[in-house]
């Protein structure tokens, strides 16, 4: 069963809770978390019912919800004692890191406890495989504590100052993934993961065992821990092209996909995308733009490409702030700065296929106003078709048009789970009995 492409509220899953089972749930997170480890104020409430969910103009438009409490654990040996708490009172737990994600997928669909877990900030030791940390350590943090034994992360996110437990229960992609793959596979090689039941407490697994919790949404445990993969570091170049035009652009960023090594990242925008982007004399106002992680032993196979391919290359740089920074100048950061231009504007869907490149032009035609935003991901295309928004029933009607063309489509509009959605059903009946971690992600 796959996920609708818009979401739409149902009250499936909706735990039976009353004003009196949180009063109670208050108290009892008084004695384990302090006066400062619970807020009921409105500003901390409004704070926990947001995330980037934002730049989904049908999303927007909905009431998600918002928490009855949150509760701030400084320890990861808190957190048991916290949700075998909220079992005893049948309070549901919502389980929040920076609040980056852009589906919905922390705001608390029916109230109760959200748990903010950016605390837990731990990182704890690094080898030569892997680095391990607590949930609530920044993924920006993690890449730098990896350059310092010189590492680096098999991959990591756009938001890098997302969280490593957000990152693993709700993200899947980013710098990295070109080579790697998605972080369901084979980033994780061990996790520490807290049940919603009676006798709650933290349970360690790792390989295979870790890997079903990953991108879950929080609806079969809660992350408090996680080691993930790193690999020696290589010496990297932050590579800007420019080209008279999108399709340019792109059949560009195809040919620089097959050089060896593999980049880190790749990413390219048309014209009136790149105008949208911060000012950096790199990204030139009229013209496309493709921008690179590149091995510093493949840069003149790169600039050689880029030229035989009619563009110019308008900057090299290096180090990590620079590939970090180009980093936020992919996946979804291109739309997001699309919609900061003009606001209540454009929306976005996220596609994949070679068809992106090979029918650029068709598929561009499917909204109105269409621009591709493109990555270079793991032996595939797919990026962000960005088009005006009118209503739901536009973006609907588009994804056939998408399919008939050779175009995967993965609505952002949508709070359910929607990877292997039945596997992680079944996973969270016998991790969650009561259905109180992150209800109302079923469709």
């Amino acid at each position: 069963m796959t996920a609708p492409v818009v979401a739409v509220g149902t009250d499936e899953g909706r735990p039976d809770f009353g004003p009196d089972d949180v009063d109670a749930l208050a108290d009892d997170l008084l004695a384990i978390a302090g006066p400062r480890g619970i807020s009921s104020l409105p500003r901390a409430l409004a704070r926990a019912a947001r995330d980037g969910s934002g730049m989904s103009p049908i999303l927007s438009a909905q009431d998600l919800g918002e928490p009855d409490l949150v509760c701030y654990p400084r320890t990861a040996d808190a957190v048991p004692a916290i949700v075998r708490a909220a079992v005893a009172r049948g309070v549901p737990i919502t389980t929040r890191g920076k609040g980056t994600g852009n589906y919905g997928q922390v705001i608390p669909r029916f109230g109760g406890l959200v748990l903010d877990m950016t605390s837990l900030t731990e990182i704890r030791d690094v080898t030569g495989r892997s680095v391990t940390a607590q949930a609530g350590a920044r993924m920006i943090n993690l890449e730098q504590t990896a350059w310092a034994h010189e590492h680096q992360l098999w991959m990591y996110p756009s938001t890098v100052q997302s969280t490593l437990g957000g990152f693993l229960a709700g993200g899947s992609a980013g710098t990295g993934t070109i080579v790697h793959g998605r972080n369901h596979q084979g980033f994780v090689d061990a996790l520490d993961v807290v049940h919603a039941t009676a006798d709650a407490e933290v349970v360690h697994l790792e390989g295979a065992d870790a890997t079903p919790f990953v991108h879950t949404y929080g609806v079969a445990g809660i992350i408090v821990g996680a080691t993930i993969r790193v690999e020696p570091l290589q010496q990297w170049r932050c590579v800007y092209a420019s080209f008279a035009s999108g399709r340019e652009a792109f059949d560009a960023a195809l040919r620089l996909a097959t050089v060896e090594p593999k980049p880190r990242l790749l990413s390219a925008d048309g014209p009136t995308i790149t105008a949208a982007l911060p000012d950096d004399p790199a990204l030139v106002r009229g013209r496309a733009s493709v921008r690179g992680i590149i091995d510093a032993r493949a840069l003149a196979e790169t600039t050689d490409l880029i030229a035989s391919a009619g563009g110019r290359v308008e900057a090299v740089r290096e180090g990590i702030a620079e590939t970090v920074k180009l980093s936020t100048l992919s996946y979804n950061h291109p739309t997001w700065w699309l919609q900061k231009s003009q606001p209540d504007k454009w929306f976005h869907m996220e596609v994949r296929g070679d068809a992106l490149v090979t029918r650029l032009d068709e598929v561009e035609q499917v909204y109105e106003g269409g621009m591709l935003h493109l990555e270079v991901g793991h032996e595939m295309m797919f990026g962000m078709l960005n088009g005006i928004y009118r209503s739901p029933q536009q973006v609907i009607d588009g994804v056939a048009a998408l399919e008939e063309l050779g175009v995967g489509v993965h609505s952002p509009h949508q709070w359910y789970v929607d990877l292997d959605a039945e596997r992680v059903r079944a996973l969270a009946q016998q991790t969650d009995p009561k259905g109180l971690l992150n209800p109302g992600r079923w469709m």
